[in-house]
């Protein structure tokens, strides 16, 4: 049994943080206008923040592991660790533009190193 058929653990987590990062008053109409109630939401915020989303369990019907302090802050991290990703992201795209950038400088230098003439070989010296 799934803890949401239809949706995969990255979708949940991103709804569920998406739901903390709304502002106050208006989270309910937020979800009002989703395909899943409010108390399949809560499920999934039990999930997410109490680690059994990772691990595939069914979320506990015994209340939750980490308070609503403990959840900002995750939700928060969340936000700035995808911060961190895109800067990231934009150094790689800068290195590969580089990279590429010197693989064609190396191609040049072969290419004009096969143009230039060969040397004569030097003769050795002849024995007296």
């Amino acid at each position: 049994m799934s803890i949401a058929p239809g949706y995969t653990d990255e979708e949940i987590r991103s709804i569920v943080f998406e739901y903390e990062r709304l502002r106050y008053g208006t989270k309910y109409a937020w979800v009002e206008k989703q395909a899943f109630s409010m108390h399949q939401l809560r499920r999934w915020r039990n999930a997410v923040y109490d680690g059994d989303l990772d691990r595939g369990l069914i979320p506990r019907e015994a209340g939750s592991m980490t308070s609503p302090n403990q959840r900002r802050r995750i939700a928060k991290n969340d936000v700035q660790e995808e911060a961190d990703n895109e800067q990231l992201r934009a150094r790689i795209r800068e290195l590969e533009a580089t990279n590429e950038a010197l693989g064609k400088a190396i191609g040049l230098l072969h290419q004009l190193s096969d143009q230039e003439p060969d040397t004569d070989p030097t003769s050795e010296p002849k024995s007296s």
